[in-house]
């Protein structure tokens, strides 16, 4: 398969554009030299050759706009690339770069491996960087997750001393569109270390207006009076800092054995980079992770696959009711874990979680 660069908006347009279509041809820059000879030689082509191929390729992350971020030390993705040939009937493929870093602030190593939301996050902000980059969808359009799953080999997750680079292949399929704007997608994606396959994963997601979403939620909240109730112990889940903590301490919310209430900080510099008018997915996702490893008693185990389904929007107003139920996985100490959120005793969203034993 063979992948050429796709359009990119510059610097200037990605500031000045919010609030419009972010699919725009960049401005090319002015050439440096205004005298160029009107015939090359073959001896000059050959040095500026010998130059282009000395030349590094340089490395930045993507407009945080494209991936809904506030922060651009929150952003994952470093580049993509619209594939001229593609492998599959799907002609929409694409290869996303992404890097991890050793250092986050939530996102943090532990035991010889990366954090595997890491990848999770990574499938996210795929979604909405193709949605505007590549199929046109305005800055200020509202993105609803439906799903969202990654399947992976601990050899992806192995930490290296330096920042871990991985190639997303994607194909987007199930594409539903409203008028010429697109209304939603289902994406699959093949990750790859070092040229090595080594995990999939994918997600679907349906995208409106500011108009529609304003009907939909309009006075919702973007955030809470209600006060954050006491962290269950941090180590329960890896952490050391209980900020980072989802799950509250039974007797501090009314749970019971394995039912927490889900701690919600919309100061969480993570969890909540800017104001939204719901519980985000990757919240209610981290705290399903945090009640397997909690309810399993297997703090240290590593994330190897996890399959999700939303339901409905978690709120800020009512308490949120996590709840595992766990067994046996495999041959070799895994554990296949079951979460669901609730609200109001309705579903909210339900995640199955592979835990295994770190092997390092």
């Amino acid at each position: 398969m063979s992948y050429t660069t796709s359009t990119r908006v510059s610097v200037e347009d990605d500031v000045a554009t919010v609030g419009t279509s972010a699919s725009r041809t960049a401005s090319r820059p002015a050439a440096r030299n205004a005298v160029q000879p009107a015939v090359q030689t073959s001896a000059q082509a050959s040095v500026q050759t010998a130059a282009r191929a000395l030349t590094p390729r340089l490395t930045t992350t993507v407009p945080r706009e494209y991936v809904h971020r506030a922060a651009v030390s929150e952003v994952l993705l470093t580049g993509w690339e619209a594939a001229a040939e593609p492998a599959g009937p799907d002609p929409d493929e694409f290869a996303v770069s992404a890097q991890w870093p050793r250092s986050h602030s939530f996102f943090t190593q532990s035991g010889g491996y990366q954090d595997p939301m890491l990848l999770i996050e990574s499938v996210r902000q795929i979604g909405s960087l193709l949605a505007h980059a590549e199929f046109g969808v305005p800055f200020g359009h509202q993105f609803l997750m439906w799903d969202m799953f990654f399947s992976t080999s601990p050899e992806l997750l192995v930490a290296d001393a330096v920042p871990t680079e991985v190639e997303l292949r994607t194909v987007c399929r199930d594409i539903v569109r409203r008028g010429r704007v697109l209304g939603g997608m289902r994406y699959d994606v093949t990750v790859l270390r070092d040229g090595r396959a080594l995990a999939t994963a994918g997600a679907a997601f349906s995208c409106t207006s500011p108009a529609v979403h304003r009907r939909l939620r309009a006075g919702r909240p973007t955030t809470t009076d209600r006060v954050v109730p006491p962290a269950i112990d941090p180590a329960a889940v890896g952490h050391a800092d209980d900020r980072h903590v989802l799950l509250a301490e039974p007797g501090s919310a009314s749970g019971t054995g394995d039912r927490w209430e889900l701690r919600v900080d919309t100061a969480h510099p993570t969890f909540f980079d800017h104001p939204v008018d719901h519980i985000p997915g990757m919240v209610l996702l981290e705290a399903a992770r945090q009640a397997a490893l909690v309810s399993t008693g297997m703090p240290d185990a590593l994330l190897l696959g996890l399959k999700s389904n939303f339901a409905r929007y978690a709120e800020f107003d009512a308490p949120c009711w996590i709840e595992p139920q766990a067994e046996p996985h495999g041959t070799e100490g895994g554990v296949l874990v079951r979460v669901r959120g609730t609200q109001h005793a309705e579903t909210v969203f339900t995640a199955e979680l592979v835990l295994s034993p770190r092997g390092r």
